[in-house]
């Protein structure tokens, strides 16, 4: 039987993981129930792993599983990031995969035969959308919806941005009111569409 923080804490778990893709680190545990230390986290991930609530895989960081639905719902690939997407201004994207992320497909709401990549954000366009300079998107080649947020070439230059439909025309906008709406002279290829996002990398990485 759990205790009433233990019980919290197995419910943080499966909501940060819902919503941020990846479980959280132990500085984000302790930053949310105010505890002392990471020590003290570490020590109630635990008993919840005595109790057999979760299961740590080691040797990999963040890999928290929920063993009774470990099975029949989650689904860990390795997927490529291609380097680093403007969240500015469009540039040159470089397309060279450089590092994989390990992440589980059905807890992004991804089918079994989905092939995501992600790319690093660099700027402050997208802050409005809670997209920070440093994150990754992950992102899957489809067609966009009206109001997706999207990875596209516009005119040869690559950005990430909200796809918007202007009275039949599509336009890029961004979450950040210093930054004008991107309207294609020539093109407009829409290169994924994000379904996640994973913040738990060293934002000093080059």
């Amino acid at each position: 039987m759990l205790t009433d923080r233990q019980g919290q804490l197995l419910e943080f778990l499966r909501r940060y993981q819902r919503h941020e893709g990846v479980m959280p680190s132990t500085r984000d545990i302790q930053k949310h129930f105010g505890f002392a230390s990471q020590t003290a986290a570490m020590g109630h991930l635990r008993a919840l792993e005595r109790k057999g609530v979760i299961r740590r895989l080691p040797g990999k960081a963040r890999a928290v599983v929920f063993p009774k639905d470990h099975q029949s719902r989650s689904q860990m690939l390795d997927i490529p990031v291609f380097g680093a997407i403007p969240a500015g201004f469009a540039s040159d994207n470089p397309q060279q995969a450089h590092r994989h992320i390990s992440l589980d497909l059905r807890a992004m709401g991804l089918a079994s035969n989905a092939r995501p990549f992600a790319l690093r954000v660099r700027g402050d366009s997208m802050t409005g959308a809670h997209i920070c300079d440093g994150d990754y998107v992950v992102l899957e080649q489809r067609e966009p919806r009206a109001r997706d947020i999207v990875a596209a070439l516009i005119d040869g230059e690559s950005t990430l941005k909200r796809f918007i439909m202007d009275k039949g025309r599509p336009c890029l906008r961004a979450e950040n009111p210093r930054y004008p709406d991107l309207i294609p002279l020539r093109e407009l290829t829409i290169q994924g569409v994000m379904v996640g996002l994973v913040r738990a990398f060293n934002r000093t990485e080059s």
